[in-house]
């Protein structure tokens, strides 16, 4: 897409946004819910259309985009009004009874949103229906890796019968996107950007997105800690940590990277959490990785993993990272990890998780928060009172107790990280305000009111009123006491002309 097209679809999307933004939230509700109609209606050719797109297996595309992608629009569609309603804000002191503020929410106009490979129709969905729903424009990009699912969501939204220009999917290079949303000089740009991808790219999105301080909402990287206390139950914590890893091929920001387990259970965990691998069978439980480029990657960390000492103590099948041109890649558990290897250090993205042996919940915290991500985290324990005490100490977004990865799935719990891994939320309540902007408005509800008690002009008597009235909030009891004839007097300065 050329530089001007993008301007014009900008333009496009500005004035469609201002009569869809004047529209009764009911009536933007209801063109979202042809849009979920429509979901309900080709689950199965939108299960297929992301499976060709990113290798998935049907289960995971099935279970982990199109179900989330349904129950994230059946929410937002729901509770989008209740969280956008006016809200008055109760005052702060009785001294200033007669202002009285409310909150009211504006969109910020046109809502860019650029997704990622990895999972190409449940991250854009709910991002698309909430900025929708909350009044705003969208002009929507896909990674150059999911055109075909790009063009499925633009199916479905024009299902939606929305007024055209509000909705814009658009095709063009990564290297190009920046810029083109961001905006330069004589091309104007969103008025909002929500990323999903690398830390990489959102380090330079920032940048560019620094001279006009456009607001951002960046859903980056993370290599999530498992920690499984002494009480857990081995047999659930394996089972569960096992799949948050490898499913998906590993390929998820949220997936297990560092399994942190407590040294009197190491061995038992570990034999059983190898042979669950083991025994993941390819194409059926394990699905290949996105491209053979990212494959590549993977196995250039894991092979400096090896030269730095780690071994590998189980992995899927008896093949490593071939250098055929496929991009099958076997799951692998590494132990004898330490400081400075890849896996304790950068995102692998792909099927690859370390499993490391801690004394007691310090050390294991102390492995845990010592990332430079923080996106989601996780503890196992039977014990939920300790479990939830260890969770909160957590440096990351999301921890979640006796399960991981699958909160993105949940549309009423807010997603995102801290750190490295990125800023802002999507999902839920915060993720409806991150798409309109706050705006108080404070009303002077005294009757016949001439002047504020500290306005021109000033006068002795203005200073000693006012400092009546600091002696009256701070001030001893005897202090506050002979403060209110003081306070009195300069009260009837409201009416004075």
């Amino acid at each position: 897409m050329k530089k001007t097209e993008f301007s014009s679809c900008i333009e496009k999307a500005r004035n469609a946004q201002e009569h869809w933004a004047a529209l009764p939230y009911r009536q933007r509700e209801r063109s979202l819910k042809k849009a979920e109609a429509y979901l309900a209606a080709h689950v199965d050719e939108l299960s297929e259309t992301i499976c060709r797109d990113s290798g998935k297996l049907p289960l995971d595309a099935l279970a982990a985009e199109i179900l989330p992608a349904i129950m994230a629009l059946d929410y937002c569609r729901q509770k989008g009004r209740a969280f956008l309603a006016p809200r008055r804000i109760r005052g702060g002191s009785p001294l200033t009874f007669n202002k009285h503020s409310r909150m009211i929410y504006e969109p910020y106009g046109v809502v860019g949103i650029i997704s990622p490979w990895n999972y190409p129709f449940g991250i854009p969905v709910s991002q698309i229906a909430t900025a929708l729903l909350a009044g705003n424009a969208v002009v929507f990009k896909i990674s150059s890796r999911s055109l075909h699912v790009g063009r499925a969501l633009e199916a479905m939204f024009a299902a939606a019968e929305l007024p055209e220009g509000l909705f814009t999917y658009v095709e063009m290079a990564g290297k190009d996107a920046g810029p083109a949303f961001i905006g330069i000089p004589g091309a104007p740009g969103v008025d909002k950007l929500f990323f999903t991808g690398s830390t990489a790219t959102g380090r330079e999105l920032m940048a560019l997105s620094a001279p006009r301080l456009l607001p951002l909402v960046l859903e980056l990287g993370g290599a999530d800690a498992a920690i499984v206390r002494a009480d857990a139950d081995i047999d659930r914590a394996s089972a569960g940590i096992a799949w948050a890893a490898f499913s998906n091929a590993g390929q998820s920001c949220g997936g297990v990277q560092r399994i942190i387990v407590h040294q009197n259970l190491y061995e038992v965990f570990l034999e059983k959490f190898c042979a669950l691998v083991r025994g993941l069978r390819r194409g059926i439980d394990l699905g290949p990785m996105s491209t053979l480029t990212q494959k590549q990657e993977v196995r250039r960390q894991v092979e400096l993993c090896l030269r730095m000492g780690a071994q590998i103590a189980a992995k899927s099948n008896d093949a490593f990272f071939q250098e055929e041109k496929t991009t099958e890649a076997p799951a692998l558990v590494l132990t004898g990890v330490k400081p400075g290897m890849p896996v304790m250090e950068e995102e692998i993205f792909g099927p690859v998780a370390a499993v490391i042996p801690a004394a007691d919940d310090e050390e294991a915290l102390g492995i845990a928060n010592n990332s430079c991500y923080g996106l989601t985290a996780s503890v196992w324990s039977r014990n939920r009172r300790r479990a939830r005490s260890l969770a909160r100490r957590i440096n990351a977004g999301v921890v979640m107790i006796n399960d991981h990865l699958m909160s993105h799935g949940l549309a009423e719990t807010p997603w995102g990280g801290f750190g490295s891994s990125g800023l802002g939320k999507s999902h839920g309540e915060p993720g409806f305000k991150e798409m309109v902007k706050a705006q108080v408005i404070v009303d002077d509800t005294l009757p016949g009111v001439k002047r504020n008690l500290f306005w021109y002009p000033y006068s002795e008597g203005v200073f000693t009123g006012i400092r009546a009235i600091v002696d009256m909030v701070s001030g001893k009891a005897g202090q506050r006491i002979s403060a209110i004839p003081r306070v009195l007097k300069m009260f009837f300065r409201y009416w004075k002309k």
